[in-house]
């Protein structure tokens, strides 16, 4: 019997864990803290060692295989805390070829220091799989009643649905995907993004033996990537945000602590980045290679910039761009789900640009431009159609998904589809 937990949502990586523990003798899921890998993990396990307690981390440090049992599949959760657990659930699993034997799951990539202590990379016996936090189809905010696939297969059923006010959009964002926050009070729902972050800058970025970090620059870090969210920007902005150099050794030594500091974000799970899409569009020299820099989830970037619903509503281009966020967010979380990518456009010369493009695992793809309300709606038709134009392969559709919106809706003329985002589902 499975070790689920009492009211336990079912997330889309459930149907994708029940394909792969069919096939791989291990799975390793990996994603950000609180995001729902214990509680999904358990969904499918039969026993589970937690490599948090004391007692369970000692006997593994001594040997793992001595918190090996015959319930499987077991899970092992917070592997990473003793490296050595990988190679001996991989040696397990080459024991006698059986499938679903094991599920790890990490909060951390693994520093330099601990990758030397795993010696084999696991390919063939141990499947990596990535979470993330809470789309709105998963919390139950979106009523799926149109899918990605819908699109892709034109398939769309057009109609009326209802309108989404601002203040529930807001609420979104500042509340996140975080399954311990879905059901929270409104006045409230600011507290756990909150508690995260102080958690990071507390704890989690001192995670290496031996090795402090400033609190305040790191915070310093935190607050330019959440003002700079669904931008392109580099290192050196960064390093703008919160430097004064006044040489060029100074800008050095500035710029080697901002790619330690982000670096560990990244091993947090906390960062993630949407890489420039490569396609045949008049010439690969005008494609844009930089990536769009996201929080995991943007209810991390209000923390960080002690966002509030009213605060939102005052200043609409922030608003527009945690919008973009959590529609990005869900976008990534769709596309995992149907073995695709998410990636953004931008044309250097022209300066063109789409907001996300949908790669799909057969080759094909989609154009999506995202805007809060219906104001933005013909500047993203003709951003859609400019691209439309240019690109030597067409997109397979394209679409505008909207926040502030009441139908879904083809335009006659383009084809483009208009889908409010609380209608989307993979």
């Amino acid at each position: 019997m499975a070790l689920t937990k009492e009211n336990y949502k079912l997330r889309l990586i459930d149907k994708k864990i029940d394909r792969y523990i069919k096939v791989f003798g291990a799975l390793c899921i990996e994603g950000p803290k609180w995001c729902g890998k214990t509680w999904t993990s358990l969904n499918h396990s039969e026993s589970v060692s937690y490599i948090t307690s004391t007692e369970m981390r000692n006997l593994a440090e001594v040997d793992p295989k001595y918190i090996f049992n015959k319930l499987r599949p077991q899970l092992i959760d917070e592997w990473q805390l003793v490296p050595e657990i990988w190679d001996a659930v991989r040696h397990e699993c080459d024991e006698d070829g059986n499938t679903g034997k094991f599920i790890l799951t990490g909060s951390t990539t693994l520093n330099e220091e601990a990758s030397k202590r795993v010696f084999h990379s696991g390919a063939g016996r141990i499947a990596r799989l990535k979470m993330h936090t809470m789309s709105l189809f998963e919390s139950g905010d979106s009523t799926g009643d149109v899918s990605i696939t819908d699109m892709l297969n034109g398939e769309v059923k057009c109609g009326y649905i209802r309108k989404v006010e601002l203040t529930e959009l807001a609420k979104y964002i500042i509340r996140g995907g975080w399954p311990a926050n879905i059901d929270t009070d409104i006045e409230n729902i600011d507290l756990i993004p909150k508690s995260y972050v102080e958690a990071i800058l507390s704890k989690d970025i001192n995670e290496e033996n031996g090795k402090q970090r400033d609190k305040n620059k790191m915070l310093m870090i935190l607050r330019s990537l959440a003002r700079n969210e669904s931008t392109l920007v580099g290192n050196k902005t960064l390093i703008n945000d919160i430097e004064e150099c006044e040489n060029e050794e100074e800008y050095i030594k500035s710029r080697t602590t901002i790619i330690d500091y982000v670096d560990v974000l990244n091993r947090l799970h906390l960062i993630e980045n949407q890489d420039a899409f490569s396609l045949n569009y008049r010439s690969s020299n005008r494609v844009g290679k930089v990536a769009k820099r996201h929080f995991t989830d943007p209810s991390l970037a209000c923390a960080c910039l002690d966002l509030t619903i009213q605060k939102l509503l005052l200043d609409h281009n922030t608003f527009g761009l945690l919008f973009e966020a959590l529609v990005e967010r869900d976008l990534r979380i769709y596309m995992d789900y149907l073995d695709g990518k998410l990636y953004h456009f931008r044309d250097n010369i022209s300066g063109d640009e789409v907001d996300s493009i949908l790669e799909f695992k057969d080759g094909e793809y989609a154009a999506v431009e995202i805007k809060l309300s219906s104001n933005g709606i013909d500047d993203a038709k003709k951003s859609l159609t400019t691209f439309y134009k240019n690109a030597k392969k067409k997109p397979k559709f394209m679409c505008i998904i909207v926040g502030h919106y009441e139908a879904v809706i083809q335009d006659p003329e383009t084809g483009i589809y208009i889908i409010p985002i609380t209608s989307l589902k993979p």
